[in-house]
């Protein structure tokens, strides 16, 4: 006997042992690989201020300790660098721009 466990009639919810199936839950999502997820890496600005120079582009590769962008913070200039090498992806801020601490100002491809 079939019974739905919700006391819908929607009969894709309905199983053998009375357990709900969402039939939405096996459909395709538009949320990107998890390989596409860590291929993905983020540069975070590490203090509050203003960019004072952006020393990349999108398409540049980049190695480990290269400079990204420069912030400036209390008169001086403090490097954003990155970690891991890549392609930049993105730039996400512009000189002048104000940037908080743990703001992303760069995307890279791993």
């Amino acid at each position: 006997m079939l019974r739905s466990t919700h006391g819908g009639h929607n009969p894709a919810c309905y199983t053998r042992r009375g357990i709900f199936q969402n039939p939405a839950a096996n459909r395709p999502t538009d949320r990107p690989s998890a390989a596409a997820v860590m291929a993905r890496i983020e540069i975070k600005s590490e203090i509050t201020g203003t960019v004072w120079q952006v020393k990349t582009r999108p398409g540049d590769k980049v190695e480990s300790g290269d400079t990204l962008v420069v912030i400036e913070s209390m008169k001086m200039e403090i490097p954003v660098i990155t970690e891991d090498p890549g392609t930049v992806k993105e730039i996400l801020v512009k000189e002048k721009d104000p940037v908080a601490e743990g703001q992303v100002v760069a995307v890279l491809d791993g």
